[in-house]
């Protein structure tokens, strides 16, 4: 009998280093959500990737880096979509419905990569928690500054309502998500802000600050 000779893998396309790493992250994005952190392999990964596990290994050194570089650059987008909604107008009125819109744009994004985030099952793993906690209070304190602007409060308690209105819009979006979008995006975003800006507008203004958020 003739041995068939082994197909040999293609060999994949050499890429600069960014370019490498950017399509290893990407192909890493699909499995982790797909399958979450400990049931993904990293022969999986390669595979997906299309490439061998050592050029995997050459940019990664493990499966945990691996997912530690990925939820950075979720958590970087998160805190980012936050910043640019809270600078997108000076209204407060306006501010607090784009918060909203923000997660909610957020955990609707392509490639449900917010489960990297808040539904990992590595939520346990330090480095992990740290990554999370961390994103959650540089939005809420991004969300406070305007509060402890513009409302008779102290820092303590802009701090909790800040907190509190970041957890809204993270609970309220998530679970908007898990009912496959039951009502319409927009007004889910609607609904959760009203309900924030009238809690908001019952402390009384700080002095110097007007009812639509702008100052003197």
């Amino acid at each position: 009998m003739i041995a068939t000779p082994q197909t040999a893998r293609p060999a994949s396309t050499r890429l600069p280093r960014p370019a490498r790493r950017r399509q290893l992250l990407g192909a890493a994005r699909e499995v982790f959500v797909a399958q979450g952190y400990h049931a993904a392999a990293m022969d999986e990964i390669a595979e997906r990737a299309g490439v061998s596990k050592p050029v995997l290994y050459q940019h990664f050194p493990g499966k945990l880096e691996l997912y530690l570089a990925l939820l950075d650059e979720s958590v970087a987008d998160l805190v980012g979509a936050v910043s640019a909604a809270l600078a997108s107008t000076t209204d407060n009125r306006d501010r607090v419905p784009a918060t909203f819109r923000a997660f909610f744009d957020y955990v609707s994004g392509a490639g449900e990569t917010f489960r990297l985030v808040f539904e990992s099952d590595l939520s346990n793993e330090p480095a992990v928690r740290e990554r999370v906690d961390r994103a959650v209070y540089e939005c809420a304190e991004m969300v406070s500054e305007f509060i402890r602007e513009d409302a008779g409060v102290s820092n303590a308690e802009a701090d909790l309502l800040g907190m509190a209105l970041v957890g809204m819009a993270q609970v309220g979006s998530r679970y908007w998500l898990s009912t496959e979008r039951a009502i319409d995006q927009k007004l889910a975003e609607d609904l959760l802000a009203r309900l924030a800006w009238r809690g908001i507008r019952s402390w009384p203004l700080a002095e110097g600050a007007h009812s639509d958020g702008t100052h003197e």
